[in-house]
């Protein structure tokens, strides 16, 4: 497919797009034309850049972790990975699970309000 419809599908702006190419993130193939062809994998892999960036990893881990996370192989491969890496990639996962606890606390807080509400209209 064209970038057109791979931004569509993905939700993914032309331009991010390509600029994951140029970052090495994503490698659509090309059209005679040259024009770039997106295939549903690359869509795939675009979306997990997406959701990677959306929820505050830097591009920098996100280019070493990604093979591991779109390539198929089981509990990340055998690749050597130094200590630096896994203390970061374990750093941003613990501020994750500080951050679901936030948003929990704070869900939780918002339904006792709309019970509360519900109760008084009554």
């Amino acid at each position: 497919m064209k970038i057109g419809e791979a931004s569509r599908i993905s939700g993914v702006s032309a331009r991010s797009l390509r600029y994951y190419e140029d970052e090495g993130l994503i490698v659509p193939g090309r059209f005679s034309n040259g024009y770039r062809d997106y295939c549903p994998s690359t869509v795939d892999r675009v979306l997990a850049v997406r959701s990677l960036l959306e929820s505050g990893l830097p591009l920098r881990l996100i280019k070493e972790i990604l093979p591991h996370l779109t390539d198929g192989r089981e509990g990340g491969g055998t690749d050597p990975v130094c200590a630096e890496f896994l203390r970061e990639v374990r750093n941003y996962r613990d501020r994750l699970t500080a951050r679901i606890a936030d948003l929990s606390a704070q869900r939780s807080a918002l339904d006792a309000y709309l019970r509360e509400v519900r109760s008084t209209d009554a």
